[in-house]
């Protein structure tokens, strides 16, 4: 059972209960609407971020297979040296947009203009350029990935907290509203009620006394 507030027996906190709780109706709509908007925007991100796995997990065999290739046909140390000469320069770049209300990353990779390759063009091949083609493509994929893990982690975190509100006013604050108001309005109907007997008991007797003064 919903407790009831402890507020003076007063008309004027009456009303102002009743305004608290108007009020509260409408923030438990609102949080509602905004739920279900969060809710469609999770599924809609948590179907991204599975496609996005999937491209990722693909991009990233490509790259292990490519490397695998050069460095048989390299070696180790040599394709290392390359790789690092054509990866140099990238960055990612870190900003926020706003979605249903909720501040989430963007994450957008940056790569050096492309121009001749740093490394030894007569002693490398071109499997040094498929392994360093794969590798940006798994990087891209993993920025994605990231972007939308974390957009999935405060959507979620939103969510819960928007839950916690919602459930706080339905099964907390309005209850306790509606029976503190009722309680009240009894107790004024029932004082109304007295007031009326009193006044009818004093206007037989006035009339009994003017009978009797005759």
């Amino acid at each position: 059972m919903a407790r009831m507030l402890k507020v003076r027996p007063t008309k004027i906190e009456l009303v102002r209960l009743e305004r608290r709780l108007a009020l509260s109706r409408r923030v438990h709509k609102i949080l509602k609407d905004r739920l279900a908007i969060l809710t469609t925007d999770f599924i809609a991100t948590a179907r991204r971020a599975i496609t996005a796995r999937e491209r990722m997990a693909g991009a990233v065999r490509r790259a292990t297979t490519a490397a695998g290739v050069a460095e048989g046909f390299h070696g180790r140390l040599q394709l290392e040296l390359a790789l690092a000469d054509s990866q140099g320069g990238a960055t990612v770049m870190a900003r926020t947009r706003n979605l249903a209300g909720t501040r989430v990353p963007q994450l957008q990779l940056v790569l050096p203009e492309r121009r001749l390759p740093p490394y030894d063009l007569v002693l490398s091949s071109s499997m040094v350029d498929d392994a360093a083609d794969a590798g940006r493509e798994a990087l891209s994929a993993i920025i994605v990935l990231a972007e939308l893990d974390r957009t999935l982690e405060l959507l979620g975190m939103e969510i819960q907290r928007t839950k916690r509100i919602s459930n706080a006013l339905e099964y907390v604050v309005v209850p306790a509203l509606e029976r503190t108001i009722r309680a009240l309005s009894m107790k004024f109907e029932e004082r109304d009620r007295e007031e009326k007997a009193r006044l009818k008991h004093i206007k037989v007797l006035r009339s009994h006394a003017t009978a009797a003064s005759y």
